[in-house]
């Protein structure tokens, strides 16, 4: 008996521009439209990590993250560290001397095909301000690492949504608290 549908045929529901919604026997889950993938880059310089926070729909808030983007959102073929290079510095305003792909992850396999590509940012140069394009509206935040559960702490206080993937600067010191 298979559990998993897998035989079964994947049904679209509703498409619009950027996501798709799908159902396989049982199983709903969202993915990509046209195959859209994302870079997430894990930027550090001197002992810093670089955050940004925008507002997002679906929380209804602002969310604190790791700099982000789609790999040729713009219809171009585009290699997942050339995309990470171009959102660090549109986002960050820090052009990246050295990119390193760290492997693809998949950040909520139960419900979306998503998966992003995590690029190590080094030998970062400040070029700019930052803040993203077309009105992104982003905030910068250069967090020094040693800082960082009290500094996530602080903007959960405040409010702010946290990304999953944030977990991976702040796991081992979540695994070594004890209650």
């Amino acid at each position: 008996m298979n559990h998993h549908d897998s035989d079964k045929p994947v049904e679209i529901k509703w498409q619009g521009d950027w996501i798709v919604a799908k159902k396989q026997g049982r199983w709903e889950f969202v993915s990509r439209a046209r195959g859209m993938r994302a870079a997430v880059i894990l930027a550090l310089i001197d002992g810093d990590v670089l955050l940004v926070d925008q507002y997002r729909a679906p929380l209804g808030r602002r969310c604190l993250e790791l700099p982000a983007g789609l790999v040729g959102d713009d219809g171009g073929d585009e290699a997942p560290e050339a995309a990470a290079g171009r959102e660090l510095e549109e986002e960050t305003g820090y052009r990246a001397g050295r990119l390193d792909n760290l492997g693809e992850f998949f950040s909520s396999p139960g419900m979306a095909s998503e998966g992003f590509t995590l690029v190590r940012a080094s030998k970062l140069e400040k070029v700019s301000e930052g803040g993203g394009v077309d009105g992104e509206d982003i905030n910068v935040h250069r967090v020094p690492l040693s800082q960082l559960a009290d500094y996530v702490a602080a903007r959960r206080e405040e409010g702010m949504a946290m990304d999953v993937k944030l977990l991976l600067l702040l796991g081992s010191g979540m695994i070594n608290q004890v209650n």
